[in-house]
């Protein structure tokens, strides 16, 4: 399997859901970049932008099971991870799966779950598997969590600790659409919904063998070093009091391979990671309180240090 099979299987994937998701290719695409990476998205957005169409449209493109699991504030851990019933007919506990056990789980409003049932998504989306009663059972695979929270509201909320905010390969924002977008949604919703037009276009079961392809892109030294500078620049950039982890030097690895090979391409460009430098690392970086007052947010700083990093390519002569 080749890189432009990998593209003409993305490619299908995202022409169909830009059917129900109009005008935000980008966001489709990194959606596409973490199934290839077999990550996970936190999608932060006001409510009515398309958040959960997205999830639903790219499980139902590619032919995979998704539930939708809608977080409060009485929701407990076994509500998603599953619990052992016991079975008076047979004497024994049986276990019934929760929503974990599914190719595209939906974990709307995140933040408004308590800690406890937030860290019950931890080892699902760090190791593929949920133990439940001291037994350990994996997860399909694929595997994919798109959680959403709603960055406008925080009354009755929970935000998401550092520990589970590292988990996500990936943070980013539909936001809203273009005018003329705009005007193509309300003419596509004048009739039935788009959501429940569109079908399957791929094989989903094909992403194991689509993620192999891209563990062999190409990443050049320099450009392995230019993703070290830009972590180790965080970590001592004096606005900010928690930089970017290994686990995040890892992740822009790892997408710029994606997207690379998204775009058809067996190696990675500088301009990869240039992209993909503030959906993989603003979520992990804290900014200092003194510095958030004087305007300076994660995105900026992530921003003007992409422009003061340099790329060193090494001895031209």
């Amino acid at each position: 399997m080749t890189p432009a099979e990998v593209r003409q299987f993305a490619q299908a994937v995202m022409d169909n859901v830009e059917r129900v998701i109009v005008g935000k290719r980008e966001a489709i695409e990194l959606v596409m970049v973490a199934l290839l990476c077999e990550g996970h998205v936190l999608i932060e957005d006001v409510p009515g932008t398309g958040k959960t169409m997205l999830a639903r449209a790219v499980a139902t493109s590619l032919g995979l099971s998704f539930k939708r699991l809608q977080c409060t504030p009485d929701l407990l851990p076994n509500d998603i991870t599953g619990v052992s019933i016991f079975n008076q007919r047979t004497g024994e506990f049986e276990f019934r799966p929760g929503p974990a056990f599914v190719h595209v789980l939906l974990a709307d409003e995140v933040n408004r779950a308590t800690p406890r049932t937030q860290s019950a998504l931890l080892e699902s989306m760090g190791e593929g598997q949920v133990t439940v009663d001291g037994v350990t059972r994996p997860l399909n695979r694929p595997f994919l969590v798109l959680a959403t929270q709603n960055p406008i509201e925080y009354e009755g909320t929970f935000p998401l600790p550092e520990a589970q905010l590292d988990r996500f390969l990936l943070k980013l924002s539909v936001g809203y659409p273009s005018p003329a977008d705009e005007g193509q949604i309300l003419l596509n919703l004048q009739r039935e919904h788009p959501i429940t037009t569109i079908d399957q276009v791929v094989d989903g079961a094909r992403l194991l063998d689509l993620q192999r392809v891209v563990w062999e892109v190409h990443v050049d030294d320099t450009v392995r070093d230019y993703i070290v500078r830009l972590s180790h620049a965080t970590r001592n950039h004096t606005d900010l009091a928690l930089g970017a982890s290994p686990r995040g030097s890892l992740a822009l690895f790892k997408t710029a391979q994606a997207l690379a090979t998204l775009r058809g391409r067996d190696f990675v460009l500088p301009d990869d990671v240039k992209v993909l430098a503030v959906p993989t690392l603003v979520h992990r970086l804290i900014v200092r309180p003194e510095s958030a007052l004087r305007g300076y947010s994660a995105g900026r700083i992530l921003n003007d240090l992409l422009r003061t990093t340099a790329l060193d390519i090494g001895d031209l002569d």
